[in-house]
C-alpha cells in the first residue's frame, strides 16, 4: 500500500519505489520538491519527496490504492522539538551512532593508508637514499621505518555523514479521514476541489496523464502520454457551470493557449456530474 503523508494540508510520498510505481502504473506525476544531498542549493534539478495535487492524492486514495496517514511524532515546523520528552534520547542516540561511524571511517582510513605505504616503501627508500647521498655525507644511509597508519588522525570534519531521504526510524504511524475536512485535509466537502477533482479523475480514465497548470495560468495540464516524452497538448481551466466567464478572459485565456501552442480547455461540471468541455483556438480573421 502506498503511503501518503499529509502536512498541513499537503500530500507527500518519501519512499522511491512508490513514488516510480505511481508514474508507472497509474500516470500520477507529481512534482519533486526536495533537494538534493549534494547539491543542496540549487533547485534545478530536485528530488524526494514527491508532492502530489490535492486531486492525485484523493484519486489514488478513491482507487484504494493509498492510504493518507500522518507521523504523531511529527511536529509543525514552529514547534520547539526540546519540548519532546523522546528528544534528549533521540539526540543521544544520533551522537552515539555519529561517534560509531567516525571509528569505523578511521578504522578503515588507517588501514588504507597503510596498504598504500607499504605498496610505496621501496620507492620511499629509495629517494631516502638519494637525499643522503646528495647531502654528500658517506656511509650508509640510516635505514628509518616507514611510518606505520597506527598515528593516523582523521579530522571530524572530514567524515562521511550519510544523509537519509526518509525516515529512518518507523514509528506508528495515524491514519487520516480523508472523507472528513480537517485540518490536515480541508479539501473534504469544498465545492471547488469537487469540480477539479470531477475533472481530473474524467481525464485520467480517458488515459492522459494530467499535472498542475499553474507554470502556464491554467488549473491542469494535459499530456497524451509521459511529459518526459511528450509536450502537454492541453491547458484546462475550470470553471462552475453557472458561473459567468468575461470576454476578457476569454480572449486572454484564447492567446494564452496560442502563445504555447496549446488548446485551451473551458471545462466545467453540472449538477449530474456530467462533464463540458469547450475548446479555443485562435483564429485569423476569414
Amino acid at each position: 500500500m502506498i503511503r501518503i503523508y499529509t502536512l498541513e494540508g499537503k500530500a507527500f510520498v518519501w519512499n522511491y519505489t512508490d513514488v516510480r510505481r505511481i508514474r508507472e502504473e497509474h500516470r500520477i506525476v507529481g512534482v519533486l520538491v526536495g533537494a538534493l544531498p549534494r547539491k543542496p542549493r540549487q533547485n534545478v534539478r530536485l528530488g524526494l519527496p514527491l508532492e502530489l495535487l490535492p486531486e492525485e492524492a484523493r484519486l489514488l486514495l478513491e482507487k484504494g490504492l493509498a492510504t493518507l496517514v500522518k507521523n504523531p511524532t511529527s511536529q509543525s515546523l514552529g514547534d520547539d522539538r526540546s519540548q519532546d520528552p523522546l528528544f534528549p534520547g533521540k539526540v543521544a542516540a544520533y551522537e552515539k551512532e555519529l561517534e560509531e561511524n567516525y571509528q569505523e571511517q578511521l578504522r578503515l582510513s588507517a588501514e588504507q593508508r597503510k596498504i598504500v605505504l607499504d605498496s610505496l616503501a621501496d620507492r620511499i627508500a629509495q629517494g631516502r637514499a638519494k637525499k643522503w647521498q646528495q647531502k654528500g655525507e658517506g656511509g650508509d644511509p640510516l635505514v628509518q621505518p616507514v611510518e606505520s597508519g597506527s598515528s593516523f588522525v582523521l579530522p571530524r570534519e572530514s567524515m562521511m555523514i550519510q544523509l537519509p531521504t526518509e525516515q529512518t526510524q518507523r514509528t506508528e504511524e495515524e491514519e487520516v479521514n480523508w472523507h472528513v475536512a480537517s485540518q490536515l485535509w480541508p479539501y473534504a466537502g469544498q465545492e471547488n476541489h469537487e469540480m477539479r477533482y470531477c475533472i481530473f479523475r474524467d481525464l485520467w480514465e480517458r488515459g492522459y496523464y494530467v499535472t498542475t497548470g499553474s507554470k502556464f495560468g491554467g488549473d491542469f495540464l494535459i499530456y497524451p502520454g509521459d511529459p518526459m516524452r511528450f509536450h502537454a497538448h492541453y491547458i484546462a481551466l475550470c470553471f462552475s457551470k453557472d458561473a459567468p466567464i468575461s470576454l476578457c478572459d476569454i480572449i486572454s485565456a484564447g492567446r494564452l493557449g496560442t502563445n504555447v501552442k496549446k488548446t485551451v480547455l473551458l471545462c466545467s461540471v453540472d449538477q449530474g456530474g456530467t462533464i463540458a468541455y469547450t475548446s479555443l483556438q485562435w483564429s485569423g480573421m476569414q
